[in-house]
């Protein structure tokens, strides 16, 4: 089995805190929504394989196309540092 190693990519993502949406859609642009599940904060992010759910905590990545999607917080720092 070839083994690979992912390219240093620089990309740019926002942290959900709840209280920054208004931030997060800037950010996303007509790619996320706001979205109440329950009592908590959270949003719908329009990503190529559909929509996702993020809540607070999660990261909202832009990726090298463009493109956007969610990010759990302990997956985030185990596969990105700050530049």
């Amino acid at each position: 089995m070839a083994k690979f190693r992912k390219k240093p990519v620089v990309i740019e993502a926002i942290q959900f805190t709840g209280d920054n949406s208004a931030e997060v859609l800037a950010f996303t642009g007509e790619q996320a929504r706001s979205q109440n599940f329950g009592l908590r904060p959270g949003l719908i992010i329009h990503t190529l394989e559909g929509d996702h759910a993020a809540g607070v905590g999660d990261f909202i990545i832009k990726g090298i196309a463009g493109e956007f999607y969610p990010c759990k917080p302990d997956i985030f720092a185990a596969t990105y540092e700050a530049v």
